[in-house]
């Protein structure tokens, strides 16, 4: 029988080197060379007084090495991370086996809100001194992820008080009960379960009444509309997602497309994406005070989430090249064509919408099938049948249109009848409308950017998009398995989606060879 050499894994005491088991090329490796050699930390030498009385506190370097480092690794939560800054040699040499409570990591994560967007801005540098940022394109785009906060505490003013009313006249129908039960034999289990319940019902109607005291007003949308409130984190928001309705924040990142380095990043808690592209578009104009992100060069693209005739207005007032695509877009590409088969099923777990009922058939021929002369002003159809013109100067919805109808003798035998209209039982003829324009003669900023991204080279510029930053969402939400914000408040939020970001970038840095 062969014979081996016995393997004790058991634990021992070993001489280990702790600088040696950070390796060259490896994230840790440059995280640690950033932070003690290249970053200017002294910022946070103002959180402490302790400079001739008092205890010595944890360096913020070695506490932001461990908090990033675990994040890169998918460790969020504190006490997580002070399990492993006892037991994983990695943690043990970022740390200098310090092994700071998880009460103090998680006070430190907490309080990182002005100090974080100086760290991240000294990255930044560092990225463009290594030629990682091309300023030629940037993509703008937002990650919707849940905060902790409950979704069931949401609601407006009115909504609470509501609440606060059913409360308490639940809670005075059980104490009539309850007193009038008093002359009768009652277990006492069962009369301390009603003394109990109706305690409850007091207490949670006394904080709402209190709520309502601290919180005079709704809260406000970008145009004056009532926002709901949420009554254990009131800075997030309601969300609608592809996996239901969230009660989070949404993540809003601009990637530049030379090697998909973050060049901002920002969390808000609002589901509207239009409010959110102006604060990112004005931030990466002075990202770099001394380089600016932004040259006439540059191009800014983002979705359809991001569009609106406000928007657009705003950018050409501050010359700002951008292509922002509007709802119809892929429609109107023929790339999408076939984009609804590539389309992931719904999953049987999240999907609560139920059964969706039959949508009616829509018409196949669109205006773009039917042939229109504008010189002869004249329109056949995809039959072969030419339309007479009822209405040479129509005002729709602010535009000029040329409207035509199919003659009853030619759209009523027509084989192509469910192929052009939508209900061929009940409508007999055909009616076609073709824009000519605002009725004012002048084109709208909406108009100006169909055009331009339904152009050959608008595709082409607006197709790089996709590969700049979905990619970069893939990292943090896969790889780094960022699923939720753990924090409550809008700034402490940000810091935490700020947190993630810098490892991306450093990961970034640690790849191109960076402190090697």
């Amino acid at each position: 029988m062969a014979r081996y050499k016995h393997i004790d894994t058991s634990p021992r005491f070993l001489a280990v080197d702790l600088q040696r088991q950070l390796l060259p090329g490896t994230f840790e490796h440059a995280l640690n060379h950033l932070i003690d050699h290249e970053l200017d930390l002294s910022g946070f030498d103002a959180r402490f007084n302790n400079d001739a009385t008092g205890a010595a506190a944890y360096p913020p370097a070695m506490l932001l090495k461990v908090v990033l480092f675990a994040y890169s690794q998918g460790i969020i939560s504190s006490r997580n991370i002070e399990a492993v800054c006892r037991d994983h040699v990695t943690f043990i040499a970022l740390s200098g086996d310090t092994q700071p409570h998880f009460t103090t990591i998680a006070a430190f994560v907490s309080s990182l809100a002005d100090d974080i967007t100086r760290v991240f801005t000294q990255i930044l540098y560092l990225c463009d001194r290594q030629g990682l940022i091309g300023r030629e394109m940037f993509a703008i785009d937002g990650v919707k992820l849940p905060s902790n906060a409950s979704k069931q505490k949401s609601g407006t003013r009115a909504d609470f008080e509501h609440q606060a009313t059913k409360l308490e006249a639940a809670a005075r129908v059980m104490l009539e009960r309850h007193r009038e039960a008093d002359s009768k034999p009652v277990e006492a289990d069962l009369r301390q379960k009603e003394v109990q319940r109706i305690s409850r019902l007091q207490t949670d109607a006394a904080k709402l009444r209190q709520w309502l005291t601290d919180h005079p007003e709704d809260r406000k949308g970008s145009k004056g509309t009532i926002r709901k409130s949420n009554r254990t984190d009131n800075e997030s928001a309601k969300m609608a997602t592809s996996k239901g309705v969230i009660q989070g924040y949404t993540g809003v990142a601009a990637v530049d497309a030379r090697h998909q380095i973050i060049v901002d990043a920002q969390a808000h808690g609002t589901g509207s994406e239009q409010e959110l592209l102006m604060p990112v578009v004005k931030a990466i104009q002075v990202a770099l005070n001394d380089a600016p992100l932004i040259t006439p060069a540059s191009l800014i693209t983002a979705d359809a989430g991001y569009h609106s005739e406000a928007n657009l207005k705003q950018l050409t007032e501050l010359e700002v090249d951008a292509l922002i695509a509007d709802n119809g877009m892929r429609q109107r590409d023929p790339r999408f064509k076939d984009q609804a088969k590539h389309k992931q099923s719904p999953d049987p777990l999240h999907d609560k919408s139920g059964q969706k009922k039959e949508k009616k058939p829509t018409a196949v021929y669109r205006p773009a099938d039917f042939h229109y002369d504008m010189d002869a002003q004249t329109c056949v159809c995809p039959a072969g049948k030419t339309l007479y013109g009822n209405g040479s100067h129509c005002i729709i919805n602010g535009f000029v249109a040329v409207k035509f109808q199919g003659a009853q003798q030619d759209c009523v035998p027509c084989a192509q009848r469910d192929k052009c209209l939508r209900t061929p039982a009940k409508t007999k003829t055909r009616q076609v409308g073709f824009f000519q324009g605002k009725a004012d003669g002048t084109a709208s900023f909406t108009d100006k950017m169909k055009a331009r991204i339904d152009s050959h080279e608008g595709q082409a510029k607006y197709g790089r998009r996709f590969a700049t930053v979905e990619p970069v969402f893939g990292n943090l939400r896969h790889n780094k398995q960022l699923n939720r914000f753990t924090l409550r408040g809008q700034k402490k939020v940000d810091a935490q989606w700020k947190l993630y970001c810098l490892v991306h970038n450093i990961e970034k840095l640690a790849h191109h060879g960076y402190a090697q």
